[in-house]
């Protein structure tokens, strides 16, 4: 970080490291100075990516490569195993997935299948719980539910406009909707992904019967 030394300024903004640059203000034209940092620094622990339940997800036809990107660098915030891509949505050979991802597309596994339905099948075959994020008249509000600790669950999100493929539901052994109480009827795929995975991650609910 470096700032603005001008008093009636004093602009605050992030440089890449090493780089040289913002050596002046790009508010006020004066002279910058690296900003003070705190000593040290977060480091996850070595149990903190297995701890809680094992949620890998399956992004099935994601049409903006942006919020795949996003949701990647999210799985890897909380730990999820693994990303199951398929149909349209944007692997992390696509060189617009990293703007958004920052990296977590190189560390989080990935595998690509041209047919969700298949992909949902197959893990569904492995002893996954499927849990699909889609409001229908079935579904459970995600705060009323977690999984159970020792199976683990593929979690589905589908197209921002169409939603969730029927047949994929129909597979499902839960379908959650997030609570809305504003104007609107549903959230950015990415953000409510962020928020789904990390409550099935680490949420303290009770898994409903």
């Amino acid at each position: 970080m470096r700032q603005c030394v001008r008093e009636t300024c004093h602009f605050r903004f992030p440089v890449p490291a090493g780089s040289g640059e913002g050596e002046t203000c790009p508010r006020c034209g004066a002279v910058t100075a690296f900003a003070t940092r705190p000593a040290g620094g977060w480091e996850p622990s070595p149990e903190s990516a297995s701890a809680g339940v094992h949620v890998e997800a399956l992004l099935d036809n994601i049409r903006s490569i942006f919020n795949v990107g996003a949701i990647f660098r999210t799985a890897d915030g909380a730990g999820l195993r693994r990303l199951h891509l398929a149909g349209i949505t944007a692997t992390p050979e696509h060189p617009k997935v990293a703007k958004t991802a920052l990296g977590a597309e190189s560390t989080i596994p990935w595998h690509y299948y041209s047919n969700g339905l298949a992909a949902a099948q197959l893990v569904k075959e492995q002893g996954y719980q499927l849990w699909a994020l889609e409001s229908t008249p079935a579904s459970i509000s995600l705060f009323q539910a977690r999984p159970v600790d020792n199976i683990p669950v593929l979690f589905i999100v589908g197209n921002e406009k169409a939603g969730v493929d029927p047949a994929i539901l129909a597979l499902c052994d839960r379908i959650l909707h997030i609570p809305m109480v504003g104007h609107k009827s549903s959230l950015n795929v990415a953000i409510a992904f962020g928020v789904a995975a990390y409550h099935l991650r680490y949420g303290r609910g009770q898994l409903e019967e």
